[in-house]
């Protein structure tokens, strides 16, 4: 009998207990995957018998993974995302001249998207697609040859190609501070409405971790407003609702346009704040090296635009 089919627990019980142990839940994952909950009972309860372990603790109409279980969530998990991007891969292989871009939502909207015809004069053979998302690559099921995100978040096994710097600092629109003295001192920032991104797992820097690298604390009971995506927290400054947390990149040119203006002179710059990965099966095409060179340029270029914007402010005038 073939050896790797005596050890493989039932292969159809795999799927309802990846997404029950996900999901914490058998009825969450009973709709999730559009079969009854009794089936998903019945399909954990034979793979329990089979392996010889119990992996869920049942207790008052609730489900927790065992010691056990939490171990072979782990791996199944890694092994069916595994297989999905094998699979992805193979449906969508990528055509010559073609290429994915995957890009969180934030520098695709403000950043990319103003930038990509410049791409398109340099390389007119090479078709990009653009794809976007708020998830870390770990989470993310689909093809993409280049991927650019914020440093630290999971990128699982792909090829890191560089990273790039970027900066933090408080923005919001003129109206809303209209009649106020600027530069707003820090010890000011409490008496304001302060506008606040959540993502989980977080990534970007926040009020809180903002604050604390001036030695001080975010104010327990300050105005605020939560949003669940930077652009959306990015446009409510923009209409005037607050202050929020801005990057250079992002914010840029809301800033040179004038909808935005920065209130403190204070700013955290981040020397490793963006990644830009590849596939390690792709990382040699030309398209691929194409895309990962011209985003390196280009952010290459923002950082000498961004010295020089500095050195000319930081320069007294001739006299006359």
């Amino acid at each position: 009998m073939n050896a790797l089919g005596k050890s493989l627990p039932p292969l159809a019980s795999l799927l309802p207990f990846e997404a029950a142990a996900r999901l914490g839940s058998f009825s969450l994952a009973a709709q999730e995957l559009h079969i009854t909950q009794a089936a998903i009972s019945r399909q954990i309860r034979g793979l329990e018998e089979n392996l010889g372990v119990q992996l869920f603790s049942r207790r008052n109409r609730a489900v927790f993974l065992t010691a056990q279980g939490i171990e072979l969530s782990r791996v199944v998990s890694s092994a069916l995302r595994s297989i999905g991007t094998s699979a992805d891969e193979l449906r969508g292989a990528p055509r010559k001249n073609q290429l994915v871009l995957l890009c969180q939502l934030c520098e695709a909207f403000y950043w990319l998207m103003p930038r990509l015809s410049g791409f398109h004069q340099r390389h007119a053979q090479i078709e990009i697609q653009v794809v976007t998302t708020t998830r870390p690559l770990t989470e993310f099921n689909g093809h993409f040859d280049v991927a650019l995100q914020s440093t630290g978040r999971a990128s699982g096994s792909q090829a890191l190609a560089f990273t790039a710097s970027d900066e933090v600092f408080p923005v919001c629109s003129p109206s809303y501070l209209a009649g106020t003295a600027l530069p707003l001192a820090l010890t000011d920032l409490p008496q304001h409405t302060l506008l606040h991104h959540r993502s989980s797992p977080p990534h970007l820097m926040e009020w809180d971790s903002w604050l604390g690298k001036f030695g001080l604390t975010l104010a327990q009971h300050s105005a605020s407003q939560v949003f669940d995506n930077y652009p959306m927290m990015l446009q409510a400054a923009v209409e005037g609702h607050g202050i929020a947390m801005g990057w250079q990149r992002t914010a840029n040119r809301l800033i040179e346009s004038g909808a935005l203006i920065r209130p403190c002179a204070q700013s955290v710059p981040l020397p490793e704040a963006i990644s830009v990965f590849s596939r390690y099966q792709d990382r040699d095409r030309h398209e691929t090296r194409a895309l990962v060179q011209w985003l390196e340029d280009e952010l290459r270029a923002d950082d000498e635009a961004q010295a020089a914007k500095k050195l000319d402010a930081d320069t007294p005038p001739l006299p006359a």
